[in-house]
């Protein structure tokens, strides 16, 4: 009979090498705050383990607590009933950030970033050097950079149900979201707003999946693009709320491969679907492209209100768009429901495959609710709908993964 160590050397080297590379079995639940076995969350993640879940107590603010690790498949998230805030407080790890994190699939949740300030002009609240990182529900605001992540083409960044504000050193270089060269972004249900000079999103990524978020100036705010894709990528943008302010610095909407074309980002794929786009700015082009991008891009069932021409793309694919005036319920406060009998009702088209894009991938699931937040999108009685919201009253049933704010209490009656 063979004992247990025999039975492991006689194990392919490849499957070992898969058994220690997954999350443990055991993996453990650290405590961190007032009367817990860690007052800080650095010193838990110092304590972790690959795998283990951080719990942050929200109670309290954690001052000039800031680290870097290199530890993979972690959970942070905030406990308590409200958001646990990280205060910078005039420190920053490697001077890049409050949290530099290089181990892989982390998941960060229900946490507030704040102050991070660094010489270069570019401390994150998050720095990404490792792959694979999900935020969920957190909140990044007054920083130089929201979230900064490197160069890694085998990483999915995932943002969801977040608010990022303030962001941006006013050098227009740095911004309330800056994701590098990776292999995709994520970015739904957010808002992102009053970047500081800067973009409200730039993506870099090969792929970016932009769907539901709100991403506007307002009438204050001095943010440059509301969406930049300098490098392209193969981009899917569905039911958006984007709006200029009349304080931008940058006339344009969206800017595609502005910076010319990237080995990182073979596609030059464009899909601008069932987004509602408004201009509060005197000019302007709402999608703008670079030069090099010779791929037309699909411009679907968008509702364009304010000034400016649609695009600067010679030949794009445009279809059941609606430009000029628009009847909304609350324009001033970015409630930009179609007001019954608006012309724009009904007026769309069904999406068609492009490529390996299918109909489902445009064809718009949910729209977004304040603050970051989205419910199911109700189907149209007759045609699509143009714009992000559909005309018929939904149900308010949130996505299956959203955070507990976001669950709207039942109405009696209803």
């Amino acid at each position: 009979m063979l004992r247990i160590g025999m039975r492991f050397r006689l194990l392919p080297a490849a499957l070992i090498l898969a058994f220690y590379s997954v999350p443990s079995v055991y993996a453990n639940t650290l405590h961190v705050g007032p009367n817990q076995e860690f007052a800080a969350p650095c010193a838990a993640i110092a304590a972790a383990a690959d795998g283990d879940t951080i719990e942050i107590d929200s109670s309290v603010t954690y001052r000039g607590d800031v680290c870097r690790w290199a530890k993979n498949h972690l959970t942070l998230i905030g406990v308590g009933g409200k958001r646990a805030i990280l205060n910078a407080a005039g420190r920053a790890a490697e001077a890049k950030a409050i949290w530099v994190i290089a181990g892989n699939d982390t998941t960060v949740e229900n946490i507030e970033f704040i102050h991070a300030k660094v010489p270069d002009l570019n401390g994150a609240g998050i720095r990404l050097e490792g792959a694979n990182l999900t935020v969920r529900n957190c909140y990044f605001h007054d920083n130089q950079e929201g979230i900064l992540s490197g160069v890694n083409a085998a990483s999915t960044v995932t943002i969801e149900y977040s608010e990022f504000a303030n962001n941006g050193a006013g050098d227009g270089q740095s911004h309330n979201l800056y994701i590098g060269n990776v292999k995709k972004l994520i970015f739904e249900f957010n808002y992102s707003h009053d970047a500081i000079v800067g973009h409200l999103l730039k993506s870099r990524a090969a792929e970016n999946y932009i769907a539901y978020n709100l991403l506007a100036d307002g009438f204050s705010g001095n943010s440059s693009y509301e969406l930049d894709l300098p490098n392209g990528g193969k981009s899917i943008v569905i039911g958006n709320l984007i709006e200029q302010g009349p304080l931008t610095g940058n006339d344009n909407v969206i800017a595609y491969m502005e910076e010319g074309d990237s080995p990182l980002n073979p596609s030059h794929e464009l899909y601008v679907v069932n987004n509602t786009f408004v201009n509060d700015y005197k000019k302007g082009i709402f999608i703008s492209v670079g030069p090099l991008d010779q791929t037309p891009m699909v411009i679907q069932n968008n509702i364009f209100a304010g000034q400016g021409i649609i695009t600067d793309q010679i030949h794009p694919l445009r279809l059941t768009n609606a430009t000029g005036y628009v009847d909304f319920v609350d324009r001033s406060n970015f409630d930009y429901h179609l007001k019954r009998g608006a012309p724009q009702a009904h007026g769309g088209s069904k999406p068609r495959p492009h490529g390996d894009v299918d109909t489902a991938m445009l064809t718009p699931e949910f729209q977004y609710v304040r603050d970051a937040c989205g419910e199911a999108r109700p189907a149209a009685t007759g045609g699509i709908d143009l714009g992000a919201y559909a005309i018929a009253k939904s149900t308010g049933e949130p996505p299956a993964n959203s955070p507990a704010r976001c669950n709207k209490p039942e109405v009696a009656g209803q």
